[in-house]
């Protein structure tokens, strides 16, 4: 679905004349179908490379090829962008009408969409994030996680083949979070629209298919997460978490106890310590 081929991309520095680069040769392929998460912390390339996946940025070296259309040619621009949606960080950039499926309904006219069309579309998309009767409502009375999710139905009105999350939970409370991430996963399972989510949040990470950690604009880690966030010390090493479970299990090999250290979630710990002599 998407292939970064050495992509760099760099700000010109016109004090120094030296270049700051935020991605510096990243090599990545994402499967079509494949819930594929980003993490790193700020100032790690992640939203960069997000923003090259749906050509908002263009490669300053190096290609990125979407859906088999190259983003550095102009031609391929709304193809792209028709094949592989975005759905930013602040659901309130995101809304455009002062109803709820007007909004939703706003990509499909720009693609030129009959309107019959755009109504079964509409209602569709409404229904899978689980805001049909919502359709009538005004946005901006909707709780966080209801706008989220209304951005999303948005996206999934134009059909895309893939959807890019750029932290679509940071600014969702924790009720919020586990609506909006129970519809990215059924996108992604139930409707096979390959997902790319850049996240900070380990316990979204934990449930991905692929976790790809970046660091200084580079990918230094990748992997299932299991085998990502098994690796504590490196992980911490450059300023991030991993599920809470997971480090205990660290800290308590540490202290001698012989515990798995690729354990995700309370379940899986409760049975390890079970299975303890």
């Amino acid at each position: 679905m998407v292939e970064c081929k050495d992509l760099v991309f760099k700000y010109e520095n016109y004090e120094d004349k030296a270049p700051k680069y935020a991605i510096n040769g990243v090599n990545l392929e994402v499967a079509q179908g494949e819930f594929l998460v980003i993490l790193g912390h700020n100032g790690s390339g992640k939203s960069t490379i997000a923003k090259h996946m749906n050509a908002l940025l263009l490669p300053s070296e190096g290609t990125v090829v979407v859906n088999g259309l190259n983003t550095s040619d102009d031609k391929n621009l709304w193809d792209i962008r028709a094949a592989a949606g975005m759905v930013f960080q602040n659901p309130d950039n995101q809304l455009v009408a002062t109803i709820v499926e007007e909004d939703v309904a706003f990509g499909p006219e720009n693609l030129g969409v009959p309107p019959e069309e755009i109504r079964e579309r509409v209602d569709e998309a409404l229904e899978k994030v689980g805001m049909l009767e919502y359709k009538k409502h005004a946005p901006h009375l909707l709780s966080g996680g209801q706008k989220q999710r209304i951005a999303i139905a948005g996206i999934l009105a134009m059909k895309p083949k893939c959807i890019i999350f750029d932290e679509p939970t940071a600014m969702l409370d924790p009720s919020g979070r586990k609506e909006v991430l129970r519809n990215i996963k059924e996108v992604n399972k139930k409707y096979g629209i390959t997902v790319i989510l850049i996240t900070h949040y380990m316990d979204e990470a934990a449930e991905a298919d692929r976790v790809v950690v970046m660091d200084g604009g580079k990918v230094i880690l990748e992997g299932i997460p299991r085998d990502v966030f098994s690796q504590v010390k490196k992980m911490k090493d450059i300023g991030l978490d991993v599920p809470q479970v997971t480090e205990l299990c660290y800290e308590l090999q540490k202290l001698g106890i012989n515990i798995d250290t690729k354990i995700l979630n309370v379940n899986e710990m409760v049975s390890a310590i079970c299975q303890l002599k």
